[in-house]
């Protein structure tokens, strides 16, 4: 017999299989010779109460033989024949994604991809950290494995509705990744393994009879009324297929003046902006467990997850990375992005979230309305595109070049006070101190101030007067990539540009995904389209 069951365990006694078994034996009132094994379907942490409790969902084997938990196959073709050729333009996780779907369903991929393979995006990634030189094709947004590969692979995903989540995780697990992602509530695989991972899928889709060419950067499009016939590269090369995947990212901003260049319609999108916030690790376990992680480390890192409404927009944290890094996520000089990541242990000494605003057109216009020297097209699909430059501009100006940060303590920013000293911070180009209000724009900063207040409220620590809010914390400038300033339209059902019918959008740079996995489900999504065209 098999059952489902839910257990609330002490840390140690969910970190011991033995203990798993006996509290399954009492849960069932079974005799604990007869718990032959179990798998764990569920698992996460509940730390609201004093005590912190390890929730198990299990599926429990009792008096038949145990079976260790059975792995999703898929079915890669080979597409070495195929007289259908998809070109791919991006090899991010919608486009790689994209890929392994053709190849089940017996299509040819050909994968373009601006930047270096994974083993290569490491030594400019070195020279950007240690040296504050940039390679505009090869850095922490372009490149094999697009943005995710080097923020740390965080696989959590609300978009639950977009597509089938389980089978992107068993695609992961499949090509590499460990099995608990198919169960932790928050799955995360790592910056140190997430790379080997990618380079697995490459592999297979080139064995498989596809293609991926590295830099590929994609220049210029030839359309024919309603159908795309081709792609110019940087290298002067000219790239023919059947259909066209567009799975840039969300940094690809010349592929966006492009398409309006082009007069390809686009439309500009709102997104997030402000910084990112970075606390000693230890203090955020305080906070969040009501200790530091005790039970001899057998509690993870603790995370959190923070929100508030100010002046009718969300202030929220963004990709929080405990045990994380600060790294610089700028494609070009002269302009300052920053972002975080964590190896797959989580041991690094700090805690750092993206602490960001929503922003909509009507803020932008707002703001620059105020300008009366400059001259801006409000109507323009890049308008915030080319708000969100600005901001980063300036924050690399502030920073005084070579990507080293402007930076300010927490409290220190509520008050609008130049901090006389900054603490220790993961960000390996280094940190300036400054006024931060002088590099976010007005709404921006205000709503910040206000929302840190707030959260103070929301995560103290018991018995002492500082929590999240404490000058202990540093606040580095600017995370400004949470997503694309642009939306690419696609029919609502074929998933194909309303203007060219083989041209389909896809992924983060269309603005259709947040994350590896949406963006992952996106590319699955767009392949079904594209394939469905191909055959019909």
């Amino acid at each position: 017999m098999q059952k489902i069951i839910s257990l609330q365990l002490l840390p140690s006694n969910a970190s011991s299989s033995f203990a798993i078994v006996d509290s399954i034996a009492k849960s069932t009132g079974e005799k604990i010779t007869k718990i032959t094994g179990f798998n764990i379907l569920k698992k996460s942490i509940d730390a609201r109460s004093k005590t912190v409790w390890v929730n198990l969902i299990v599926n429990a084997f009792i008096g038949e033989p145990f079976h260790e938990r059975i792995l999703q196959q898929f079915d890669f073709k080979d597409v070495s024949n195929s007289t259908k050729r998809v070109i791919i333009i991006g090899g991010g996780p919608a486009g790689i994604f994209a890929a392994l779907q053709l190849l089940e369903y017996g299509v040819k991929p050909i994968i373009l991809e601006r930047g270096k393979d994974v083993r290569a995006r490491r030594r400019d990634l070195a020279l950007l950290n240690k040296e504050g030189i940039i390679n505009s094709e090869s850095n922490y947004c372009f490149g094999e494995g697009g943005a995710g590969t080097y923020s740390d692979g965080k696989l959590y995903t609300r978009s639950t509705k977009r597509g089938d989540i389980n089978r992107i995780l068993n695609l992961f697990v499949h090509f590499g990744a460990d099995e608990n992602i198919l169960y932790n509530a928050h799955p995360h695989i790592g910056t140190n393994k997430l790379p080997d991972i990618i380079t697995s899928m490459r592999k297979r889709i080139i064995e498989c009879g596809g293609e991926f060419h590295f830099n590929k950067k994609v220049i210029n499009l030839f359309v024919e009324r309603d159908k795309m016939k081709g792609v110019k590269i940087a290298d002067g090369d000219i790239v023919t297929g059947d259909s066209f995947i567009l799975a840039t990212g969300h940094s690809a901003r010349d592929i966006f003046v492009l398409l309006d260049k082009k007069k390809i319609e686009i439309a500009a999108k709102g997104f997030a902006l402000g910084v990112r916030v970075e606390h000693p690790q230890e203090l955020i376990n305080t906070i969040q467990y009501g200790r530091n992680n005790t039970e001899e480390n057998l509690l993870p890192p603790a995370s959190y997850s923070l929100v508030e409404q100010v002046e009718g927009r969300g202030v929220f944290s963004f990709c929080m990375c405990p045990g994380g890094i600060i790294a610089p996520a700028s494609t070009v000089e002269n302009e300052l992005v920053v972002n975080g990541w964590s190896p797959s242990k989580r041991n690094n000494p700090f805690a750092n979230s993206g602490l960001v605003v929503q922003v909509e057109t009507e803020d932008v216009i707002k703001y620059y309305s105020k300008r009366k020297n400059d001259f801006i097209d409000f109507k323009s699909p890049l308008l915030m595109m080319k708000f969100q430059k600005e901001v980063e501009e300036k924050s690399f100006a502030a920073g005084g070049g070579k990507f080293v940060a402007p930076a300010q303590r927490m409290i220190d920013f509520t008050e609008e006070k130049l901090s006389a000293s900054l603490p220790k911070c993961s960000y390996v180009p280094g940190i300036k101190s400054s006024l931060l209000n002088e590099v976010l724009p007005p709404f921006i900063n205000n709503r910040l101030k206000a929302a840190l207040k707030s959260f103070a409220k929301k995560m103290p620590v018991r018995g002492k007067q500082n929590g999240y809010f404490t000058n202990e914390a540093v606040l580095v400038a600017t995370e400004s990539r949470t997503s694309s300033p642009v939306r690419i339209p696609r029919d609502e059902k074929l998933l194909h540009h309303p203007q060219i019918k083989n041209l389909f959008p896809c992924g983060e740079g269309a603005g259709y995904a947040g994350g590896i996995v949406s963006a992952a489900m996106d590319g699955e999504r767009v392949a079904l389209a594209c394939s469905l065209r191909e055959f019909a």
